[in-house]
């Protein structure tokens, strides 16, 4: 499919009040275009309404406005081909323990009205690797196998998106590779994928896009090379070839002295050049014996929006 694979238009969701509890805007008609093939990182705080707008993909939601068309159908003028368009894996582990995987995949393509002769309960599971505990019960699986069977099921009628909710959250690391190689399969396979996580580089590395959501807003999105372009910040690292007893100073420079002896010089790449920063070193007096850069990676490009966003509601 050329476009998009999900627009969502103006979507807004309010939680009735319950009890002495008030009424909660969990999102706030948030427009959000997410191109076919893409594979696209869902950021935010706790809170931040990620969940809500996962589950209103999923139809668990009702939204209270808006409009959300999922491969090109509306949810709500056709809300089983939009259902059958998208397939999500859940954080939590939702399982029937007295179902094998094959049991398991085998119910859930029933619920798609998938005919026998069609189902491919096999190739999935050998795709997660749990062909060997295909007749196994699943409360005898570990929870990486059923991290894995949260996936399979997700598979079952081979969707066009594939969102996965906090996919790798308390796996070890090999299960983490073994997931996210068989995500990149199924991505050049021209699957699109929509993913949330709390692994900030995870999302740095796979992500073709980044969207950030904070307080029910959607406040940024973009490639994840120009989300990470739009902090120019570096960080100079200089190791002393003796102790220092003076720190370089200059304009736009920000200065401290690190446990090990190093000296950490923080500036704005477009207004300071290097060679600012290195003379101010040298008018320090301070011989250097190594010196490397650092650059801000997605957890500062996050961190930066969420907070610019918490001044200005404060504001």
């Amino acid at each position: 499919m050329d476009g998009n694979a999900i627009e969502i238009s103006g979507l807004s969701k309010t939680y009735d009040s319950a009890g002495a509890a008030p009424a909660k805007t969990a999102l706030k008609a948030v427009d959000l275009r997410i191109g076919a093939g893409k594979v696209v990182g869902l950021l935010g705080p706790n809170g931040a309404g990620k969940s809500t707008l996962i589950n209103i993909l999923a139809g668990l939601v009702i939204k209270s406005a808006g409009q959300v068309r999922i491969w090109g159908f509306d949810q709500d003028l056709n809300p089983r081909q939009a259902r059958a368009a998208i397939g999500v894996m859940p954080q939590e582990l939702n399982l029937d323990p007295f179902f094998t995987p094959r049991g398991a995949l085998e119910v859930q393509a029933g619920l798609y009205g998938i005919p026998k002769r069609d189902r491919r309960s096999d190739d999935i599971l050998r795709l997660v690797g749990l062909e060997d505990k295909a007749e196994a019960y699943a409360r005898t699986l570990s929870g990486g196998m059923r991290r894995r069977l949260l996936l399979a099921k997700a598979l079952v009628h081979m969707p066009q998106i594939l969102v996965l909710d906090e996919p790798t959250a308390g796996v070890d690391i090999e299960l983490r590779q073994m997931l996210w190689e068989n995500i990149r399969r199924l991505n050049e396979q021209g699957m699109t994928i929509i993913l949330t996580t709390h692994y900030l580089e995870e999302a740095e590395e796979m992500c073709d896009e980044i969207a950030i959501i904070n307080e029910g807003e959607l406040i940024a999105q973009d490639s994840t090379l120009n989300m990470l372009s739009k902090l120019d910040s570096k960080t100079m690292i200089i190791q002393p070839d003796l102790p220092v007893t003076r720190l370089p100073e200059g304009a736009g420079l920000e200065v401290e002295r690190r446990a090990d002896g190093a000296v950490a010089i923080s500036y704005v790449a477009r207004d300071t050049p290097a060679e600012a920063v290195l003379e101010a070193v040298r008018g320090a007096g301070i011989r250097i014996r190594d010196v490397r850069t650092e650059q801000a990676d997605l957890q500062d490009v996050f961190l930066a929006l969420t907070r610019r966003r918490e001044a200005i509601s404060e504001g």
